[in-house]
């Protein structure tokens, strides 16, 4: 992972800047280009805005191939049976875009404007460190990308699962990532892992609900989707060294934290702030530095 070695130095000092800074909500900016056909898009900014527009940054030249670069999975659904309701273009471009210039505003990292996304199967996945993967309830991989997602997180990367809800979503999850390791476990994430620690502290695991249930449960306090998912889960899967490798958070939204940031100030103060940006600043910040 060629962006690892540079992305340690500058995620070290982070840790020192992102908890001491304030955060800021940010106002509407300019969206993408327009919708195309998803089989051919590469970057996130290449999609419109369907939220309150998205922010538009540019880097130092010097670090044009050293940036941090958030990078969405393309997939295809399963068939009827399978867990999950949208695609892995759920939330898109906002939420890649929004994490993306919370990172850059938040720690010393220099990361990409535009984000990527990629199949499981692009020679290029490699260039990538982190990955991310929406809505896994309904995840389906064939065989080609089942050894190409081995091949990738047993080489130094790592992928995080996002955004589904209940026992029938998570066993769809589980079970295709069985295929990727049929040896290995999903683990629950205890509170003292230092994931928790490494830039915010975070001392729960807190429920993101979607902007309707979030923006209405200041009144009514249910943030579950359904019944049976109103415990959150963070799981990991870990290689023989100890080494986490997938990270799966069950029962939240994270997604829509990010995305929806400026649509209900309250919204925006007890989810986005408070829970879904802390703790993809944390899970990054730890896997590039671990």
């Amino acid at each position: 992972m060629k962006t690892r070695r540079l992305l340690i130095l500058t995620l070290l000092l982070a840790a020192g800047v992102a908890s001491a800074q304030r955060w800021g909500r940010r106002g509407g900016g300019g969206g993408g280009g327009g919708w195309r056909d998803t089989d051919t898009l590469r970057t996130a900014r290449e999609t419109e805005s369907h939220s309150t527009g998205t922010p538009t940054w540019e880097y130092p030249k010097a670090f044009e191939h050293d940036v941090f670069t958030f990078t969405r999975i393309r997939y295809q659904r399963g068939g009827w049976g399978r867990g999950g309701r949208g695609g892995w273009d759920t939330d898109l471009p906002d939420s890649d875009l929004n994490l993306s210039w919370r990172l850059q505003q938040m720690t010393s990292m220099k990361v990409d404007p535009n984000g990527r996304i990629v199949n499981v199967t692009d020679p290029e996945l490699a260039d990538f460190p982190f990955i991310y993967i929406v809505e896994p309830g309904g995840l389906s991989l064939t065989d080609e990308e089942v050894a190409a997602m081995r091949k990738y997180l047993l080489n130094g990367g790592f992928l995080m699962l996002d955004d589904f809800w209940g026992e029938n979503e998570w066993e769809n999850c589980e079970m295709e990532l069985k295929r990727v390791f049929p040896k290995r476990d999903f683990k629950e994430i205890p509170l003292t892992d230092p994931l928790y620690r490494c830039v915010f502290q975070i001392k729960e695991k807190a429920q993101v609900p979607n902007v309707g249930l979030g923006a209405s449960s200041e009144y009514d306090g249910v943030t579950w989707e359904r019944e049976d998912a109103q415990t959150v889960h963070h799981r990991a899967i870990y290689d023989d060294k100890g080494r986490m490798m997938v990270i799966a958070t069950h029962n939240t939204d994270n997604g829509d934290g990010w995305e929806r940031e400026g649509e209900s100030a309250y919204y925006f103060k007890q989810f986005s702030e408070r829970t879904a940006y802390p703790l993809a600043i944390n899970i990054i910040f730890y896997v590039m530095t671990h």
